[in-house]
């Protein structure tokens, strides 16, 4: 966990404290000239240095070998990357948000990005600590209370400082529980600024929409970000999406209590305001760091223990993502490795809730036909199948290039949910960034799916990353039958409390008990000492193969 300075709440709410004022028309087109003048001069240097190599080709007749092509892109890439960073840096605001989507997305931007940009995930300047106990103050105190009536404890160095709010660890007075907290605070006058950075990323989109520049329609996933960012100003609507999802994901298809493969925060109810959301305290460090705790525990990352916790990472998050999307339609829709907590016990943590999407319930029916189809499918050849998946595909609202060939849309849904297909229809690669992937011959992406795209190409990358081959149409496909058939047995395993419902079932129990089991076992091992938790995760990890290579028969 983060190393902070715990103090103890002593000060008054007294002082004055200055606000930032929103920006003036005038600031506003200034930062939007300064983005326009970064951001065109990168997306033009590919246009400038394609066209370079085509006529030098032209007048000297030497074609460059695929090594020496790589060397060259590979330093457009290094300078593009650095520029965007210093902009970023300059600006802050929406495009730090941009930035996280980059660093999470290895399998869509080259390296030279996705590592330039990498320290932006969960790290901003932060702002004074007495502006934010202002803000506090104004939010949550009442009538002859003090900052100190709440808070025994304030640490004034921020747990994590994002575009839109920073996040410090307290603790509660008795009055109000004694609990150990994590308090959200959104930063004053920076909901105009990001709405204004974000207009400026859609234009620039809109701009090169019709361009070979871009390998994705941009412009529908920024207009998709737009909207989830004007959500994400209020903190009201966060605390319901976190109890909303808790409670989709603590119950099982039967409605009984299930233990959650992801530890959620719970708000504090009498605590959460627009501005201010105070809620569990989670004790561990975000994924985006987790390689250096692991290192600095000693544990290689081809160890049986880095091994086994990314098999239970893919897990959890393939669980979680695949029983809120398809069973309710509600779910966490911004899933970065900022977001993404390693816990001090070894579980899985999932933080920050102010993006969430609702999808209807007629696409949720249609995604579940996708993932039934997709894993009933008898080859990745069949022509019925293949045209089956696809007119799901296009029912969903995918639109391909004119020129696209039929099997264009099957292929973009296997892409996009089945990570263990060997090769892909229509003579597609698998890369996204070849020039022959299945997103290349994407006209448009429908933005009620945008951000179901984005959660299944965080696990595929996980998993690529990972070396697992790993099928999400394969582990959703049960969650999807159960969608479709209208969870009927949910309404019919109500516990009875009055003898005249059902009983609940000794199966039922038994499954309970054994999902329990399951997870102490799994927190055990990560308080063994070093030697023995790596042999006994070594075991672990040859039963749970033994287990994968069985269900794969």
């Amino acid at each position: 966990s983060s190393s902070t300075t715990t103090t103890t709440a002593t000060t008054t709410t007294s002082t004055t404290v200055e606000f930032p004022p929103p920006l003036t028309k005038v600031e506003r087109l200034q930062r939007a000239a300064k983005f326009w003048s970064s951001a065109i001069p990168i997306v033009l240097s590919y246009y400038s240095k394609d066209a370079e190599l085509r006529v030098k080709e032209a007048f000297t007749g030497i074609q460059l070998t695929q090594s020496e092509e790589e060397t060259i892109w590979n330093e457009q890439h290094e300078a593009g990357a650095r520029k965007l960073a210093d902009t970023i840096t300059s600006l802050k605001g929406f495009y730090v948000k941009t930035a996280q989507i980059i660093a999470s997305r290895q399998d869509l931007f080259p390296p030279e990005y996705t590592e330039a940009l990498s320290n932006f995930t969960d790290n901003v300047d932060p702002l004074p600590v007495e502006l934010l106990k202002a803000v506090v103050a104004q939010d949550l105190l009442v009538r002859g209370e003090v900052f100190e009536d709440i808070f025994a404890e304030f640490d004034e160095v921020p747990l994590g400082a994002a575009s839109v709010a920073q996040v410090h660890r307290a603790v509660l007075t008795e009055k109000y529980g004694s609990r150990e907290v994590a308090v959200k605070i959104q930063r004053p006058s920076i909901e105009s600024k990001l709405m204004g950075d974000i207009a400026n990323l859609k234009q620039l989109a809109k701009t090169f929409r019709d361009s070979d520049a871009l390998p994705l329609d941009y412009y529908t996933v920024f207009a998709e970000l737009e909207k989830q960012l004007a959500d994400e100003f209020n903190f009201l609507a966060e605390a319901v999406a976190m109890d909303r999802i808790y409670e989709t994901v603590t119950k099982d298809e039967n409605g009984l209590p299930c233990e959650s493969p992801i530890v959620l925060p719970r708000p504090v109810q009498g605590l959460v305001s627009r501005r201010v959301l105070v809620m569990d305290y989670l004790e561990g460090v975000p994924l985006s760091r987790a390689a250096e705790e692991m290192a600095r525990k000693g544990i290689s990352p081809d160890s049986p223990e880095a091994q086994l916790f990314g098999r239970k990472l893919l897990r959890s998050l393939t669980d979680v993502f695949g029983r809120c999307i398809l069973e309710t339609g509600f779910f966490h829709a911004d899933p970065h490795p900022g977001n993404i907590f390693v816990l001090d016990d070894g579980r899985i943590g999932l933080i920050d809730f102010g993006q969430v999407k609702q999808i209807g319930g007629r696409a949720r029916e249609t995604l579940s036909k996708v993932m039934l189809a997709l894993d009933e499918r008898e080859s990745d050849v069949n022509p019925a199948d293949l045209e089956k998946i696809g007119n799901l595909a296009l029912e969903l609202g995918v639109e391909l290039a004119d020129d696209a060939p039929a099997e264009g849309p099957a292929a973009v849904a296997m892409w996009l949910f089945d990570g263990s297909v060997e090769t892909l229809p229509g003579g597609y690669d698998k890369g996204e960034l070849s020039p022959n992937s299945p997103v290349k011959a994407l006209k448009s992406f429908p933005q009620d799916l945008v951000l179901v795209g984005r959660s299944s190409i965080l696990i595929k990358g996980l998993s690529n990353r990972l070396q697992i081959p790993w099928s999400l149409s394969k582990e959703w496909a049960p969650t999807a039958r159960r969608a479709l058939e209208g969870n009927n047995n949910q309404q019919s395993a109500v516990v009875a409390t009055d003898g005249r419902g059902s009983k609940i079932r000794m199966r039922d129990v038994l499954k309970l008990l054994k999902t329990w089991s399951r997870g102490k076992v799994s927190r055990g091992i990560t308080r063994l000492p070093s030697p023995m938790r790596t042999k006994v995760a070594a075991v672990a990890l040859r039963l749970q193969k033994r287990r994968e290579a069985k269900e794969a028969k």
